[in-house]
């Protein structure tokens, strides 16, 4: 009963909802609120800010819910390793992934699906702070992230590939062109990322590289966004390459390698730097490193995780 509270905590913590934490649990909202007032009995302190809804935790709560996932993956963990030595490795295996990787991923979940059938996989669009605190917080097993940009700290890694950039436009002028410079890219009318996204702020970076200033016309938060605008012929768009193949560009537009300067951005995959580590996340970085046949490194805190 002591781990099913604490897994009620952790969960009202992570939906800051008890109808939904009650729903996540599979408990009705009255269990869960029970079973929380219990464990605040057994530790002699108030963890929840109560009222009629839930407004969050108490500097004791902070301090407990930090254990209490770590508890609490440490237990699925002994599960699924205990599971894995009898039937096989099963759960649900939490990727949290940048937009800009998504494309990238299927072929790497359709062989980790094939190789574990009765693993489910649920697939998080997530920024790479969001990936961060996943990971520190352990409500994500893994992470599909850039690595020299604002690499993460506390992380395994494994590289997947080298990230380039293409410049979407109406044909026109520009059909039969082979490259194209970053700055004669930006002086056309573009939609971009919202500066939130970290694929908007390399594309910034590279720019301001290039001796000019990024300065969009139309922003969107979304790669499918961006997308629709530019297919609609009046917009110009800098999207990684990956995009290529999930939007297949129609014919009156051109898709062009950008160069001046050629660059490149390392994505890979990255899982907590801790030890035991989760099954199911330990046999994603060893089907990852199968996959390409690489090691899984182990980089420094704060570190380039190349």
């Amino acid at each position: 009963m002591f781990m099913r509270q604490l897994e009620y905590l952790v969960a009202v913590a992570r939906e800051g909802h008890f109808g939904r934490a009650a729903e996540a649990c599979r408990v009705s909202q009255p269990g869960l609120s029970a079973g929380i007032r219990k464990l605040e009995e057994e530790l002699g302190l108030p963890l929840v800010i109560r009222s009629h809804r839930f407004l969050g935790l108490t500097l004791e709560g902070e301090r407990v819910l930090a254990w209490a996932q770590r508890m609490v993956a440490d237990y699925n963990g002994m599960r699924q390793d205990l599971s894995d030595a009898s039937s096989g490795l099963s759960g649900t295996l939490r990727i949290g992934a940048i937009p800009a990787a998504i494309p990238a991923l299927p072929a790497l979940v359709n062989g980790f699906c094939a190789r574990y059938p009765n693993v489910r996989v649920q697939l998080l669009s997530l920024a790479s702070t969001a990936i961060q605190r996943g990971l520190d917080t352990l409500d994500i097993d893994a992470g599909v992230t850039y690595f020299e940009n604002e690499p993460l700290s506390r992380v395994r890694s494994i590289a997947l590939y080298d990230e380039t950039y293409v410049f979407v436009t109406a044909a026109g002028a520009f059909s039969g062109r082979n490259a194209i410079g970053w700055s004669e890219a930006a002086a056309h009318p573009l939609c971009l990322l919202t500066s939130d996204m970290q694929n908007r702020r390399i594309v910034d970076r590279i720019l301001a590289e290039a001796g000019v200033t990024s300065n969009p016309r139309i922003e969107a938060n979304t790669f499918l966004g961006v997308w629709s605008l530019v297919r609609s012929g009046a917009w110009s768009g800098i999207v990684p390459h990956t995009y290529l193949e999930t939007f297949e560009a129609p014919d009156h537009l051109v898709a062009i390698p950008l160069v001046d300067p050629v660059h490149s951005q390392s994505v890979g995959v990255v899982t907590s730097d801790r030890d035991p580590q989760s099954p199911l996340a330990g046999a994603f970085m060893r089907h990852a490193a199968r996959r390409l046949g690489e090691s899984v490194t182990r980089p420094p805190a704060l570190t380039a995780c190349a």
